[in-house]
């Protein structure tokens, strides 16, 4: 089933085109990892696909209905949940982090309780639970981002770099420990990467956009090892860089 799609969708800023796109879909249950150079348009993608950015022209269609990008549409934003590379979490402790966004939707107090508790142990961090989350590494910041992002049961968890800013070993671990969260879930998601690493460790397919376009999607490996003629000169320089 094809939960979000795009529909000759363009974005101009600045009388710049950041995003022409004719067609792209984001099946359920994918796990989707975008990539492309710096400036290709990954992240302004991911804002328009997540309803955070309304496009220029064309369609946003939410499980085949047309939806409009607006702050007044609170009850599609509450089927996402973004996770950006910069973990911005609150003054306050670990929990109440990861509570904020049930208390906001009125959840009853134990059920909140049990539910953080729950995800804090599911990213191994339920010790830092009393913690002021401003006190963490970044490492530590990044686990208690995603517990925040999918303790509400996103239909579609948005990654824009969300371990870009972590040291390698920091890095691998919270990969692997996340990907079996993933996979458990089984929640659809959009993982924006800069880092080839990255994509070809957690997803299983991938997109690589190319100067606000979509150039080559297909299985991860299939791509990685069969670049078209538009994705080859970016992939096949990562893989002469990193020898995947």
């Amino acid at each position: 089933m094809k939960i979000l799609q795009l529909k000759d969708v363009k974005y101009i800023a600045n009388k710049q085109t950041l995003l022409d796109i004719p067609h792209f879909s984001l099946q359920q249950g994918d796990l989707l990892g975008i990539i492309g150079p710096n400036g290709a348009g990954k992240s302004t993608l991911l804002k328009v696909l997540s309803f955070l950015q309304a496009p220029t022209k064309g369609q946003v269609l939410y499980k085949g209905e047309e939806k409009q990008a607006n702050s007044l549409n609170l009850e599609l934003r509450r089927r996402f949940a973004v996770a950006l590379q910069q973990s911005l979490l609150f003054d306050t402790t670990v929990h109440n982090n990861v509570a904020l966004g049930l208390k906001l939707r009125k959840e009853n107090k134990t059920v909140i309780n049990e539910k953080v508790d729950y995800w804090l142990e599911k990213f191994n961090v339920a010790s830092l639970s009393k913690k002021n989350a401003r006190s963490l590494s970044g490492g530590e910041a990044q686990r208690v981002n995603l517990a925040r992002a999918l303790i509400l049961a996103p239909e579609v968890l948005f990654l824009d770099e969300p371990f870009s800013a972590l040291d390698f070993p920091t890095k691998a671990q919270l990969i692997q420990d996340f990907k079996e969260i993933l996979n458990d879930t089984s929640t659809t998601t959009f993982f924006v990467s800069h880092d080839l690493l990255e994509i070809r460790h957690l997803t299983k397919s991938l997109a690589v956009i190319i100067d606000g376009n979509v150039k080559q999607m297909g299985n991860t490996k299939e791509v990685i090892e069969q670049p078209n003629e538009a994705t080859a000169p970016f992939l096949n320089k990562w893989k002469e860089l990193y020898t995947l």
